[in-house]
């Protein structure tokens, strides 16, 4: 599938007309062109490729899949890769879609790989910013760069929320283990796949904004700032919540490894107060003779030993805080 736009002179002039239709809109002084391929085909990709003069190495890259986040530059134009993100925190994954763009002086062409990027949403932000459209492509290229970063930094502050109930969920006074381990798994998942994609946005951002690429003017620079500042914010995060993450993970470990402590404490100090009685019981039923042997005296004595021998180990523990 096939969408196409023609801005001439910051209006919206024409859409949906042929591939074939794009190289005499680039012939006209003060028009932009957007095109853009859902699960292009080899021959739709050198039918662009002819249309625009793009390098062979980038329109390779284009039809690959699981390329970095990055920008390339060639003669005549720049290659860029990119990552939208979407976080679920109903099942706690984290779904990506790529992207791959061409960026000429006149013309933006992005390659989807699938319908899982919401290329509708972007052209809802450039219909919302007619006023940056007489920029040309760079209003096109930072509709298209705000929507990849906002989502990304949406992702982030969800993720930041289901950090925050996993350290919850650690102080609880009955954690469960199982779910604390599946959830903190998860979100160290969900993480990492984020960290990819997140990190080096910085950096292609801050690429495009560099003065020889043309693609940022003075109308549009404040607003690449302001997405190249987001980006930032959301790779910072990203870290602090990887960091924050593993050290959740370690402070499960090290309560759980207290509890389990506390608990051989007790017990071994509830065993040393059973012991005192198996003791004196086992004591006065040898087959020997002794004091009280076979009278009631010996019985009320030993029991009178048994239970002030355990409650004086039992206050004693108590006083410890071994019990």
């Amino acid at each position: 599938m096939t969408r196409t736009r023609a801005y001439r002179d910051g209006v919206l002039h024409k859409e949906d007309f042929p591939v074939a239709d794009v190289s005499d809109f680039l012939a006209e002084a003060g028009t932009a062109v957007w095109v853009d391929l859902c699960e292009p085909s080899e021959a739709d990709l050198a039918e662009l490729a002819a249309e625009l003069g793009l390098h062979r190495l980038a329109v390779e890259d284009a039809a690959g899949e699981r390329q970095r986040p990055k920008l390339d530059r060639y003669a005549e134009h720049a290659f860029l890769t990119a990552y939208a993100v979407r976080f679920d925190a109903a099942t706690g994954d984290l779904a990506t879609a790529e992207l791959a763009a061409f960026l000429t002086r006149q013309a933006l062409v992005t390659v989807r790989k699938d319908d899982g990027f919401d290329i509708e949403a972007v052209v809802r932000r450039w219909d919302e910013s007619t006023e940056l459209a007489g920029s040309g492509v760079p209003f096109l290229v930072h509709g298209l760069l705000d929507f990849v970063v906002d989502g990304q930094y949406e992702a982030v502050q969800a993720l930041d929320e289901e950090v925050e109930g996993l350290e919850d969920l650690v102080f609880d006074d009955r954690p469960d283990q199982s779910v604390l381990q599946r959830r903190s798994f998860r979100l160290r998942k969900s993480l990492t796949r984020l960290r990819k994609v997140v990190l080096p946005m910085r950096e292609v951002i801050s690429s495009l904004m560099r003065p020889d690429l043309h693609l940022a003017d003075e109308l549009t620079r404040p607003y690449f700032e302001d997405v190249h500042d987001h980006a930032r914010q959301a790779a910072e995060q990203t870290e602090s919540l990887r960091e924050l993450v593993n050290t959740i993970r370690e402070t499960q470990l090290n309560l759980q490894s207290n509890r389990l402590n506390l608990i051989m404490k007790k017990v071994t100090g509830w065993a040393a107060v059973i012991a005192v009685p198996t003791a004196v019981t086992g004591f006065y039923g040898q087959n020997v003779p002794y004091p009280g042997n076979g009278t009631p005296a010996g019985f009320w004595t030993s029991t009178i030993v048994v239970l002030v021998l355990s409650f004086g180990l039992y206050g004693l523990f108590k006083k410890k805080d071994w019990l």
